[in-house]
C-alpha cells in the first residue's frame, strides 16, 4: 500500500507515460521555450492533482511519466496540457507562429501506456536517457519534482 496515492473518496495507483511531438516534428522547443514549457506543464498538472514522476522536454517531443487521479481521463489531461501549453507558448513567442499554420504547436496524436510497479522503473530510465546531451544543458524535468 506505500505506493498508492490516497484522495478523499478512494486510493489508487494510475501511472502513465505519454510521449507527443510538435507538429511537422519541427526542433522549435529550445532555448527560452523550453523553460516556459515545463513551467506550463508543472502548473496544469499541480492544478489538476497530477503528479508528474518523470520528464523530459526535448526539442522536438515531450515524455512525461504520471499519476493521474482516477476522475481523470488521459485523453483529457494530454487536451489540457497540449493545448494550454500551445496556446500560451505561440502568444508569449511570435516566432512560433511564423512556423506553424494555425493554432497549433503539437502533432495531432499522442502515446500513452499505463504502467505497474515493475515496468515504472524501466519507463523511468528510459525517460532520464533521453538525448544525454540535452541533459546536459538541464533541458529536462528532474524525477519527483512538479
Amino acid at each position: 500500500m506505500e505506493h498508492y496515492t490516497k484522495s478523499a473518496h478512494c486510493t489508487y495507483e494510475a501511472k502513465y507515460h505519454i510521449v507527443w511531438i510538435t507538429k511537422y516534428r519541427k526542433p522549435v522547443i529550445t532555448g527560452k521555450i523550453v523553460l516556459r514549457t515545463r513551467e506550463l506543464i508543472r502548473g496544469i498538472c499541480q492544478t489538476n492533482e497530477v503528479e508528474i514522476l518523470a520528464g523530459y522536454v526535448g526539442k522536438d517531443h515531450i515524455h512525461l511519466f504520471v499519476s493521474v487521479p482516477p476522475y481523470l481521463s488521459v485523453s483529457k489531461l494530454v487536451q489540457y496540457i497540449k493545448g494550454n501549453t500551445s496556446r500560451k507558448l505561440q502568444m508569449e513567442y511570435k516566432e512560433l507562429n511564423k512556423q506553424f499554420w494555425g493554432q497549433y504547436l503539437c502533432a495531432r496524436g499522442y502515446f500513452t501506456a499505463s504502467s505497474r510497479n515493475i515496468i515504472d522503473e524501466i519507463i523511468e530510465e528510459y525517460i532520464k536517457n533521453q538525448d544525454i546531451e540535452e541533459k546536459m544543458k538541464g533541458d529536462n524535468f528532474e524525477v519527483g519534482q512538479l
